[in-house]
């Protein structure tokens, strides 16, 4: 029977601007009077700017990447992320022309966004995806095998803005949105408009003190709840690693639960584990049918661990952990990845009744009747190629069986002879307090003693 593992708890606060409006707002949480750019103290002990030699475009690393950067096993890191909205040859590739166009100053679009834009990074934009990517950074001790916990402590917007795509050809209704006549002749990041894709400049407002994005001219407004789409590790290829798709290793899972506080478990295919980050969203409906979700700039700092293959900490099946899990306050997060999304499905409710088969020794078949009772399947995304289905898997219904484990493991530290609970028993200040109290006791007797002689 294994420990059990609880996530650390978090509070998502974010907020933004308004439209037209870079000026200080009152509200839990700022967004940047200006970008935020480089960091003169990064939250996380180490940093990794997202400057051109720290980021790919359109791809993920494989076994022959290289690290931008090495840290040891439990430390934080603080990643700064771009989106590609705003930057892609349909859209100009230029983010200080295509975010002017709603407003936004040239001071206003990040430094490192113009850099990458304006670089020589061969980014072919019908063959290659379209993600800008940070890192990967290696991890010390990581080995086949061993699975990289990851946990997002915080993510802080970047900029005041954000766009919603939809293109051609992808998206959940391909052939049938955008509606209009489609791309013609010698569309090109010289002429974009010719793409004929529709990109929705999102501003932000704030209301009774959340924050909202706004569909403009619809009065529409919905949350923010930022994450990052794509969090993953190197695969074990030497093949080009394409940014769209999710595999076994992570990447654009786009799961809308693993903002701040979440936890995400990744198997480590190639050595030193090869961390990667970016897609960062604001926002996100489960499926993200128009293509992208509400696409903008974050700096997210995570911890990232390495759990040696057989460690109770991992998740399910403890020796042969193969592809990602995730991890909330309130649910564990099994997750199915097929480009058939009935696979996807079956791939998430097999994922589960393993997990709670491993985790608590539930039935099997006990285990699929709870699942069906009591657990939501969500549609993490539709527009991947890979497609994917989460499950929430509820921890308060485990509450008898965690407390069971929780007393199976004292009893089994107390039979091995490790270490004691911290009880009241053993308490060094109860036995410093103990032996206090004995000492006095003797010393009262012997005064006894002489007053009888």
């Amino acid at each position: 029977m294994k420990k059990f593992k609880l996530a650390v708890a978090a509070v998502l606060a974010v907020s933004a601007f308004p439209s037209g409006a870079f000026a200080e707002m009152e509200g839990e949480f700022e967004f940047p009077l200006q970008p935020l750019e480089e960091p003169s103290e990064a939250e996380g002990d180490n940093y990794v700017p997202s400057s051109q030699e720290n980021i790919s475009w359109g791809e993920l690393p494989n076994r022959n990447s290289e690290p931008v950067m090495e840290i040891d096993s439990g430390e934080t890191v603080t990643f700064d992320t771009v989106s590609h909205e705003g930057i892609l040859e349909d859209q100009g590739r230029d983010p200080e022309e295509y975010f002017g166009q709603h407003g936004v100053e040239p001071g206003e679009v990040l430094e490192d966004a113009k850099e990458i834009a304006n670089s020589d990074i061969g980014h072919d934009f019908e063959d290659h995806g379209p993600h800008v990517v940070t890192g990967p950074i290696a991890i010390e001790g990581a080995e086949p095998g061993d699975v990289l916990k990851v946990e997002v402590l915080s993510l802080e917007p970047r900029v005041p803005y954000g766009v919603i795509s939809n293109r051609h050809y992808k998206g959940a209704l391909p052939e049938e949105f955008p509606e209009n006549e489609g791309p013609q002749e010698g569309a090109s990041e010289e002429n974009p408009e010719l793409y004929n894709n529709v990109s929705t400049f999102t501003p932000i407002e704030e209301r009774d003190g959340k924050w909202y994005g706004e569909i403009p001219g619809e009065d529409i407004q919905f949350p923010l709840d930022p994450f990052m789409g794509v969090m993953g590790v190197a695969t074990d290829t030497e093949e080009y690693v394409h940014s769209v798709p999710p595999t076994h290793t992570g990447g654009n899972i786009d799961i809308n639960e693993m903002g701040e506080g979440s936890t995400l478990y990744l198997p480590v295919e190639v050595e030193g584990g090869m961390f990667f980050t970016g897609d960062p969203h604001f926002a996100q409906g489960d499926g993200e049918v128009a293509l992208t979700a509400l696409e903008a700039s974050l700096r997210g700092t995570f911890r990232v661990s390495v759990l040696k293959n057989g460690e109770n900490e991992i998740p399910g099946d403890n020796t042969n952990f193969d592809q990602p899990f995730g991890e909330t306050e309130d649910f564990w997060i099994p997750i199915g990845l097929d480009e058939d999304l009935d696979e996807a499905m079956k791939e998430a409710a097999r994922e589960s009744i393993d997990y709670l088969s491993e985790e608590f020794d539930v039935d099997r078949a006990k285990a699929f009747a709870y699942l069906s009772a009591a657990t939501d399947y969500e549609v993490s995304q539709v527009v991947d190629k890979t497609k994917g289905i989460h499950a929430l898997i509820r921890k308060e219904d485990f509450a008898a069986k965690m407390e069971d484990q929780s007393e199976g493991n004292k009893e089994e530290v107390l039979e091995e002879g490790g270490e004691l609970p911290d009880t009241a028993s053993n308490n060094s200040q109860f036995m410093l307090w103990g032996t206090l109290i004995i000492a006095a006791s003797g010393l009262l007797l012997e005064i006894r003693k002489r007053k009888q002689m």
